[in-house]
């Protein structure tokens, strides 16, 4: 399954970046959508292997922090680049004539660049809010991947914060 996903993205990244018919934004942005979801399986699908192949049990600290901070960030680039997607369909349909002159090359790159500034931003504050908390008891998580949420759980000060920003 793991190399239908890289096979198909992959795919499409290039069949998108070989013909010119499809330099467009709908498949510019389809192309960043493909290369996040690579981007996306590859941080996940291989830690979950390991775990199943090897019957690990436990994740160093640094590895749940870098695998949290990748999700967080993979998961909210893909939550903006979709809103932004969502804004070129909208512009196509309810302005066709004036498509090409709102959406130029310039906006729609500036607007993907930003899906991927903000994904990695929101992830940076995130993961560093959560991972200077206090931990306190058992520090095992019934988890396969690090999760911010299931993180919250083991921390015995305050956590308002944390979540007061994960709802922003």
């Amino acid at each position: 399954m793991y190399k239908i996903i890289l096979l198909g993205n992959s795919l499409l990244i290039i069949i998108s970046f070989l013909d010119p018919r499809l330099h467009t934004p709908m498949y510019f942005f389809l192309g960043n959508l493909s290369f996040l979801d690579i981007c996306y399986t590859s941080s996940s699908i291989p830690s979950v292997l390991i775990i199943f192949m090897s019957e690990r049990i436990s994740i160093s600290f640094l590895s749940c922090t870098l695998q949290m901070f990748f999700t967080l960030g993979l998961g909210s680039t893909e939550c903006v680049l979709l809103a932004v997607m969502a804004y070129d369909r909208y512009v196509a349909i309810c302005n066709p004539l004036r498509y090409p002159i709102i959406m130029n090359k310039v906006l729609y790159m500036h607007l993907a660049a930003w899906s991927w500034v903000i994904g990695c931003m929101n992830s940076l504050v995130q993961t560093v809010m959560t991972m200077v908390l206090p931990f306190c008891g058992n520090n095992v998580i019934d988890h396969l991947t690090c999760e911010i949420l299931a993180l919250l759980k083991l921390v015995c000060s305050d956590i308002s914060m944390n979540v007061l920003i994960m709802t922003l």
